[in-house]
């Protein structure tokens, strides 16, 4: 791992033909299909990127083969060529049943997993990949990731113990991260060896435990094998009220309700939910999520831990329930107020700054200016991407918008612990004045229509609250999914 204020060889060689083949991070993340903030991750060591965006990456900035390397070595050191050559240990694994049980006391979460194995290949299986993976605050990326910076999540806390039938695996880590792991499962330890062989079957138990001020309210299985049968069960102690639901998504469809909903059980003082799925599809990925009731919550929350829109208010931004939030801005006489429009301008370049130290916004974003506590009819929007260009409005106006339109979740910097789903046009036209006193018309379309009618919906005094369809209501941001990501349209 690299040193603080130090980068991996994998995102300075990236950096490196980037900036060599004169590419953007915006240019780059287009002729890749990914998300721009996503090039952003890899360029600061947030992300690794898989083997495949890997070799992507040195084709397209003709690095030859410099950026596939730094990405090998990363992965634990270049392998000798004939050891490249082999099948993945995990070649030919069916898994005839996978069963995981989460079980919480009150302040720590102890996960049992239990895997039957099938080898149907035709070589030996000698060892097993797990990953252990947490994140606090799935909603808030820069929390999570502040929290892990400051206390990783360690092997000795862990207690991760494996055993195939009686006898105990050995264990090879392959990653070792502030909230991330990854370690080989051996099918032998120092007493014998127990290889998988073609045809046999075996049962591996492995377990350990995160205490709930590293956990997070969810639990995710995803396929990455051939599967017959997966069953998820949470167990937590019935004071709590517990509130738990599902979701899944797959390679060809988006977050989705579970088919089936948890079957529910009460017995000596703890509620037990169960999920069953039987053949479900590879690379399907099914997560469950939970609210504990408010009072015990807050025993294992961190010190000092404010809520989304907290954080907010604390960099500046009017709340909701504020009168300026409900009264329609002052439009600019201009040009004879150029100057006091630049100088509302630059207070919104200086809040933007302000909140982008505080949250990924995958989606690009927007701040007006009532909610910097100035009732001008002034907006500053900021596409997606790093290399994208603020686009600041002066007295917007929608001058004409499309029958056609489409629903998606919206955040709000005034209330931004919640999300809401908002149907809005996919094209707008929007009439504006430049500084000097030009008028102006500008077409904007889908997810760059939706920030803007979202900012101009401020300047006219309304929250997205009132644009929603009749009997629906804002899900907490813990709920919501999209979080660092862009809208999609077909």
């Amino acid at each position: 791992m690299p040193g603080q204020g130090e980068s991996s060889p994998f995102a300075a060689e990236l950096t490196h033909f980037r900036e060599v083949r004169g590419l953007s991070k915006a240019d780059l993340a287009r002729r890749l299909h990914i998300s721009p903030s996503y090039v952003s991750h890899l360029e600061s060591d947030r992300e690794r990127g898989s083997s495949d965006l890997a070799r992507r990456l040195d084709k397209e900035l003709d690095a030859g083969g410099k950026i596939w390397k730094a990405w090998q070595d990363a992965d634990g050191g270049a392998q000798p060529l004939q050891e490249a050559a082999e099948p993945p240990p995990s070649a030919g694994i069916l898994v005839l049943e996978d069963t995981a049980a989460l079980r919480y006391d009150g302040s720590v979460y102890h996960l049992t997993m239990h895997r039957r194995l099938r080898n149907t290949g035709t070589e030996p299986i000698t060892r097993y990949l797990v990953r252990i993976a947490v994140d606090r605050y799935p909603g808030d990326p820069e929390r999570s990731n502040a929290l892990y910076r400051a206390h990783p999540l360690t092997w000795d806390e862990l207690q991760l113990d494996a055993h195939c039938g009686d006898e105990e695996m050995g264990r090879v880590v392959k990653h070792d991260r502030d909230a991330f792991k990854e370690v080989w499962l051996e099918f032998a330890n120092t007493r014998t060896r127990f290889p998988l062989y073609p045809g046999q079957e075996a049962g591996i138990t492995y377990s350990y435990s995160v205490t709930a001020d590293k956990w997070g309210p969810w639990f995710q299985r995803a396929v990455r094998l051939p599967t017959r049968a997966l069953t998820v069960s949470l167990s937590f102690p019935t004071e709590l009220q517990v509130a738990v639901w599902g979701t899944e998504t797959s390679l060809s469809a988006n977050f989705a309700p579970l088919r089936t909903p948890p079957t529910q059980v009460v017995d000596e003082g703890r509620t037990v939910y169960t999920w069953t799925t039987l053949d479900p599809p590879l690379h399907a990925r099914y997560r469950m999520e939970w609210r504990l009731k408010k009072a015990h919550l807050e025993e294992s929350e961190p010190v000092n831990t404010p809520t989304p829109s907290a954080r907010m208010a604390d960099a500046g931004i009017v709340q909701e329930g504020d009168v300026l939030l409900q009264t329609v801005a002052q439009p600019f006489d201009l040009p004879a107020q150029a100057d006091e429009a630049r100088r509302v301008v630059g207070e919104l370049h200086a809040a933007i700054a302000r909140v982008k130290e505080l949250h990924d916004f995958g989606k690009g974003m927007g701040i007006a200016a009532p909610q910097v506590r100035i009732g001008r009819a002034a907006a500053v929007i900021v596409p997606p991407g790093d290399a994208a260009t603020p686009i600041v409005l002066l007295n917007p106006t929608i001058a004409e918008s499309s029958a056609e339109s489409d629903r998606q979740y919206e955040g709000c910097l005034s209330f931004f612990d919640v999300r809401g789903l908002v149907p809005r046009p996919l094209h707008i036209v929007i009439a504006h004045t430049d500084i000097d006193g030009t008028p102006r018309l500008t077409r904007f379309d889908h997810g760059l229509a939706r920030l803007v009618l979202h900012e101009v919906d401020h300047l006219d005094g309304k929250l997205y609250r009132s644009r929603m369809e009749p009997g629906t209501e804002p899900i907490p941001v813990e709920e919501y999914r999209g979080t660092g990501q862009n809208w999609t349209y077909r």
